[in-house]
């Protein structure tokens, strides 16, 4: 899909310097001077996705998702805000089983397999768990990175199954 172009690419940058600052609300009223034809794209609803998670409009959140998925199935955006949203909905292991079905195509990011390793410990399936985490230490970018995810891992409640096992 083509970059917007301005007008509406200044709004969409004004959307995320609002949302920066943690002001969901001018972030909202910025995509909606977006153009009509413009606000369904893929950029325009990863951020409006990210207004209604911080509302929890969850069902929102789940039809822009389901969208993202259709229009960009090459991002993992809207695959990881689509099991997020699941999660949310209390449905995990459909959250589990969605990035199962992607986890090959996106094997060279980490955030797919820790957010696996994050649902599997949640279903209490702590050595899948523990197996995923595996797989997102290893494809961390670089030695920083995979000392990030760890501190993360360590201080993720929902890992906390994993903590002090061999």
């Amino acid at each position: 899909m083509k970059p917007l172009q301005p007008p509406d690419s200044i709004h969409l940058q004004a959307a995320e310097g609002w949302i920066g600052l943690g002001n969901y609300a001018e972030a909202n009223d910025e995509l909606e001077n977006i153009t009509a034809e413009n606000r369904a794209h893929p950029d325009v609803l990863q951020l409006r996705w990210r207004i209604y998670a911080d509302a929890r409009k969850w069902e929102a959140c789940l039809h822009i998702a389901t969208a993202l998925t259709k229009m960009t199935p090459e991002r993992r955006f809207g695959w990881l805000h689509r099991a997020h949203t699941l999660d949310k909905l209390g449905r995990t292991q459909e959250a589990k089983d969605l990035l199962l079905s992607v986890a090959d195509s996106f094997e060279a990011n980490s955030t797919i397999p820790y957010h696996l390793a994050r649902y599997c410990a949640r279903l209490g399936q702590i050595e899948q768990a523990k197996e995923w985490l595996g797989k997102a230490l290893l494809a961390a970018d670089g030695l920083e990175a995979a000392e990030r995810l760890r501190k993360m891992a360590q201080e993720d409640p929902d890992l906390e199954p994993l903590r002090g096992m061999p």
